[in-house]
């Protein structure tokens, strides 16, 4: 399945001197792109590529709309979806005050670029303000008051970008980590029960009728969660409930998921007659870690030839098995822009340098983008 990136009469004469001394890809003696990536830049991007087959989302913050960010985001993106800006805590962190000036941002960079838009997202355990769980005596609401609370919430930011957001990720990792529970212990499912998805999604229904709603949740791929999550989709769909599809989120790494774990579980969500969306799009240099934790004496964040080889191959792998489920796979979205900046820098290991992105700290496509974008000569 491997074939060679850069063909011949393509090979940069020299050697470029690349910032990021982490990076030691100038040390190998192989470039990550083909002499052509000026021209390549002005004729194709990846959205380009994949037009054939679904939109190309990237996750932005309101400053990502400046310089030469700006610049790779609407050469190679036609979605983008807020990191941060509209999770509850951060869009309504009081009960009678929104916070509309960062995401009305991001709404107009859509609209302006005749870009699709994703909502991120509107009920989660975390980035939520205590408000809305908290009773005037300061114990905890009634399960009324906290549908009311929510419904009001759903209301509010569904109807204010309809037409806009054409996507909502509407409930958010509502399965618990425990592999022996169904549900997470969180205070919606404690004060509510299971009743707050569901409700969540029909809200979400009546303030814009045209949305597509998600389920999203991560390690959405590994057996004992993907059946977890299946019993709860299956449990929507049965009932009723307006779902449409659920978010893979795709925080993967070089070490996993398998291509097997992948197709099978794109087979069962996609059975149920969900589409299916891979939400948050990495490709971690490390091991699944849960628990933040300090970087450990000794600990090497350096981007090997070996790491970088395995990098590119998984990219392979998943884009061959992305490009296979066309019909049920409506949408890809890449969680940050490049390795300049990506959460994984930060978690699970504050200070750690991870290179999970197709475009390097400089803005300039590695190799596993070329692996990406370069399938229609492997078939030919």
């Amino acid at each position: 399945m491997r074939r060679t990136i850069i063909h011949a009469g393509f090979w940069l004469l020299g050697i470029l001197a690349l910032t990021g001394c982490k990076n030691n890809s100038e040390s190998n003696g192989n470039d990550s792109k083909p002499a052509s990536v000026s021209e390549n830049k002005q004729e194709k991007g990846l959205k380009d590529y994949y037009s054939d087959y679904f939109p190309m989302g990237v996750a932005v913050a309101p400053n990502s709309f400046e310089g030469e960010s700006k610049e790779l985001i609407l050469e190679h993106f036609n979605s983008i979806t807020p990191e941060n800006v509209m999770k509850m805590g951060v869009i309504h962190p009081e009960p009678d005050r929104y916070n509309w000036e960062p995401a009305d941002k991001i709404a107009n960079f859509a609209r302006e670029h005749n870009m699709k838009m994703r909502g991120h997202a509107l009920v989660w355990h975390q980035q939520t303000g205590p408000w809305i769980f908290e009773a005037e005596d300061g114990g905890k609401v009634s399960k009324e008051v906290l549908l009311q609370r929510m419904k009001s919430h759903i209301d509010s930011v569904v109807k204010r970008y309809k037409g806009t957001i054409y996507a909502w990720d509407v409930v958010n990792e509502a399965i618990a980590d425990d592999s022996t529970q169904f549900l997470r212990k969180s205070d919606w499912y404690t004060i509510a029960g299971e009743d707050f998805i569901i409700k969540a999604f029909e809200y979400a229904r009546e303030a814009d009728p045209e949305a597509k709603l998600y389920y999203n949740d991560y390690n959405a791929i590994i057996p004992e969660k993907r059946d977890r999550i299946y019993k709860l989709l299956k449990m929507l769909v049965d009932r009723n409930v307006p779902i449409d599809g659920v978010g893979i989120q795709g925080h993967w790494s070089i070490y996993g998921p398998s291509e097997e774990e992948l197709r099978k579980a794109i087979d069962m969500y996609s059975s149920l007659g969900l589409d299916v969306q891979i939400t948050e799009l990495d490709v971690s240099l490390y091991p699944w870690e849960k628990e933040q934790r300090e970087l450990k004496p000794g600990e090497s964040d350096e981007f090997t030839p070996e790491l970088e080889q395995k990098q590119i191959e998984k990219y392979d792998m998943f884009f061959e098995v992305f490009r296979d489920y066309k019909d049920v796979l409506t949408g890809v979205t890449f969680w940050n822009i490049s390795d300049r900046n990506t959460w994984l820098d930060r978690y699970p290991v504050a200070g750690r340098k991870n290179y999970p992105l197709l475009f390097d700290e400089n803005f300039e496509p590695k190799k596993a983008y070329w692996e990406v974008v370069e399938f229609e000569k492997e078939d030919d």
